[in-house]
């Protein structure tokens, strides 16, 4: 179980490290960035507890605790792959509405284009 709570630390580790790179070097905007460190400190906190991974195991009725590891870390991105799923949700909606919107713009343009040409006529 060390090795596997070592690996997850590693990971977390690496996980929040990327992710401050990432946000260093405007690769990944700030309000993103959240759910992956929020991610990665949820993991490296039941990285640094094994008490904690042990009672939860006990708990979900799992007798193996880096079952438990696993179940966690699987639950934890599955939550950051749904928020952004909605982020992008509202992003498609937002896009659909900008694309509307400019349809309607240029239509008006056309009109006036139009109207300007055969008032010159």
């Amino acid at each position: 179980m060390d090795r596997v709570m070592t690996m997850l630390t590693a990971f977390s580790l690496l996980i929040i490290g990327l992710v401050l790179y990432a946000v260093r070097r405007q690769h990944i905007r700030v309000e993103y960035s959240v759910s992956w460190l929020g991610a990665a400190i949820v993991l490296l906190i039941v990285s640094m507890r094994q008490d904690f991974v042990a009672w939860l195991a006990r708990a979900m009725g799992i007798g193996y605790p880096p079952v438990a590891i696993l179940m966690i870390v699987f639950f934890v991105f599955l939550f950051v792959a749904y928020r952004f799923s909605l982020r992008i949700s509202s992003l498609k909606d937002a896009n659909i509405a900008l694309a509307q919107r400019l349809a309607i713009v240029e239509y008006r343009v056309r009109a006036i284009s139009n109207e300007q040409e055969t008032a010159t006529r």
